[in-house]
């Protein structure tokens, strides 16, 4: 398998895990909207008062959460998967003497024949130290060296 169908398939697995991530906060955001309407029929003072202030900082915790998945498909989107550099960057193939990993959003570890290829978003500790980084040149990652192989 070439490095660009990899980078095909690790982009649809991110594309994947944004969409099912999407998902699942929208099936919640529409649990705490039926339970605030429960509630607004309710009348019973304080207990009343109190669930709904709770059922609104859901609401928020998760409208944050739906923002931060919109954010990360905004990155996704930025991918041009045919632009190939020597320089590590968003949509980069980096392959190490450790692990390779895909610049892209933080959606693990994706298992392509028998190997574990790491998505990871250019803001985490590894996508910070590799950002830039050409083939040949090495960065220590939690004390252990890493040495770039390629980059596609």
């Amino acid at each position: 398998m070439t490095n660009q169908e990899i980078k095909t398939i690790l982009f649809h697995k991110c594309e994947e895990y944004i969409d099912g991530h999407r998902h699942r906060i929208n099936k919640a955001l529409d649990a705490v909207k039926d339970s605030l309407f429960d509630e607004e029929k309710s009348t019973v003072g304080d207990k009343h008062h109190t669930n709904r202030a709770m059922l609104q900082l859901e609401r928020e915790k998760f409208s944050k959460q739906l923002a931060e998945v919109e954010r990360q498909e905004a990155v996704l989107n930025k991918i041009n998967l045919e632009h190939i550099n020597d320089i590590a960057h968003l949509g980069s193939l980096v392959i190490t003497d450790k692990a390779t990993y895909f610049m892209s959003v933080s959606a693990g570890a994706v298992p392509i024949s028998d190997t574990n290829y790491y998505c990871v978003s250019l803001e985490s500790p590894i996508g910070k130290l590799l950002l830039g980084k050409k083939t040949g040149e090495s960065a220590t990652f939690n004390g252990m060296k890493i040495n770039v192989l390629e980059i596609d």
